[in-house]
């Protein structure tokens, strides 16, 4: 009687499905390392997303929230008044010459030292030093600047940082309004006949920083940007006045734009009026 035999899996047969089994093993491995890759990248970019948004909202509040400005008690403050005189011969104004434009009408004098009887105009006061780590509210109101018969009016000019300086051309002739500054940033802007008024603002403090026109050479003035409200320009004839000043120890500067600074202390009690006065002698002497 014969013997039946089971039949067996041939080798070729057996040495597949192990190679699949291999293959599959090594499949699920790869799928498994590139799963878990993947979502330590999801991982590390979520936090770092987080970290930036953190960084970005801690940030906000700095770049958008202005200081207070510090009260001042109006019932105490105190006032500081005089006269800044030159001392000497005053100087003859030099001439100019605005034949190069026909729309041009003037005086035809520099203004860079004008002495009336012995009093000095356009000499910038200011508050220098005293007054801390105080901080004041920027005007809404704009100063205004005009040209006018070829010149800058005033020739000398105050104005709080941040506010807002408006430019106008009164003259039938286009001008180039160009700041020459050392600490704000510079611009040149033309401005023709009947044009929108050019609003500006300087975001530092800067004393005499000049401003020229391209298109008339003659054409100068100043402007002081200061922090607080605390200034004054003298008038033709030398007087100034600074109000609302709250009582303290002051240092007071008198510059020009020729003649340089000239600084004084100053003590204010509460409700006081004090005369500083100032004189200023010819350069050189």
């Amino acid at each position: 009687m014969r013997r039946l035999l089971r039949p067996t899996a041939t080798p070729d047969l057996h040495f597949k499905r192990k190679g699949d089994i291999i293959m599959n093993k090594k499949t699920n491995w790869t799928t498994t390392t590139v799963s878990i890759l993947a979502l330590c990248a999801l991982l590390t970019l979520a936090a770092c997303n987080k970290k930036e948004n953190t960084a970005q909202s801690n940030n906000a509040p700095a770049e958008s929230t202005a200081p207070p400005a510090t009260p001042i008690d109006p019932a105490t403050v105190a006032t500081i008044k005089g006269t800044v005189k030159f001392d000497g011969a005053a100087p003859k104004p030099p001439k100019i010459d605005m034949s190069q434009d026909p729309a041009c009408k003037g005086t035809n004098e520099a203004e860079n030292v004008v002495v009336n009887g012995g009093d000095l105009a356009n000499v910038f006061v200011y508050v220098k030093d005293g007054l801390g780590n105080r901080t004041f509210d920027v005007p809404t109101t704009p100063v205004v600047l005009e040209q006018k018969g070829c010149r800058y009016h005033p020739h000398v000019l105050g104005v709080m940082a941040g506010q807002t300086v408006d430019i106008k051309n009164a003259d039938a002739t286009t001008h180039n309004i160009h700041p020459t500054p050392k600490d704000n940033r510079e611009w040149n802007e033309s401005q023709p006949p009947s044009s929108a008024d050019i609003q500006k603002n300087f975001a530092r403090e800067e004393i005499m920083l000049p401003v020229k026109c391209n298109q008339h050479p003659w054409m100068k003035m100043y402007v002081n940007v200061v922090k607080s409200p605390f200034f004054a320009v003298t008038d033709k004839d030398g007087n100034y006045e600074i109000k609302g000043l709250p009582p303290g120890d002051y240092t007071i500067a008198f510059v020009q734009e020729k003649l340089g600074e000239q600084d004084q202390k100053v003590t204010v009690a509460p409700k006081d009026t004090k005369t500083v006065d100032q004189s200023f002698k010819a350069a050189g002497e």
